[in-house]
């Protein structure tokens, strides 16, 4: 079935990530029995950061949907209200969460790659990318932008975004704000 936006026009063509889990996948409160992902307190708190624009130090369900309608913009409020159902969800909230849940078999980068590559071809759809800047407020992306962006995150110089070179960018992106941070710490 086809989904419809609000106008009745055919929603975008990016669809929901669909996560890699298997029956058993789903740890509970014993997280150190098992492997998965750690998730550290910091990140916690810089992923609530990124969600809490205004700085509130609460989330509702319409700063997510500020956040995540780029990605995902055939979201109901009713979906978001749905994954925030508190009405006082703080950065404790979140780390309770997270904390007493652990997922194993998971990789949080090739999940977030699926948004860029809903065919799952393996690459990066440029016309996904380009909606998803242009919803981001970047405006409209010409042929000449999306070469540029393109180029910058195409490590292996295939002329494409793999997963491995969107994996290498995030990674890049992590280790210089690690070392941007130490540098400031030091000027301080």
């Amino acid at each position: 079935m086809e989904s419809k936006d609000r106008a009745g026009t055919n929603a975008s063509p990016i669809p929901y990530p669909k996560f890699n889990m298997k029956k058993g996948d789903w740890k509970g409160k014993d997280k150190d029995s098992q492997p998965g992902v750690k998730i550290t307190r910091e990140e916690v708190e810089s992923a609530f950061a990124f969600f809490d624009v205004q700085g509130k130090g609460v989330l509702r369900p319409k700063d997510l949907k500020a956040r995540l309608g780029a990605f995902y913009p055939q979201m109901t409020n009713k979906e978001y209200r749905f994954l925030i159902s508190e009405p006082n969800f703080t950065v404790d909230t979140l780390w309770n969460l997270l904390d007493n849940n652990n997922i194993t078999n998971f990789d949080p980068i090739k999940e977030a790659f699926k948004v860029y590559d809903p065919q799952e071809s393996g690459f990066v759809d440029p016309e996904v990318l380009q909606s998803i800047m242009s919803r981001m407020g970047y405006g409209e992306m010409t042929k000449e932008d999306m070469d540029v962006l393109v180029k910058t995150a195409d490590v292996d110089g295939d002329g494409r975004i793999s997963l491995e070179d969107f994996r290498s960018m995030l990674n890049f992106n992590k280790h210089a704000e690690t070392a941007e941070g130490a540098t400031d710490s030091k000027t301080e």
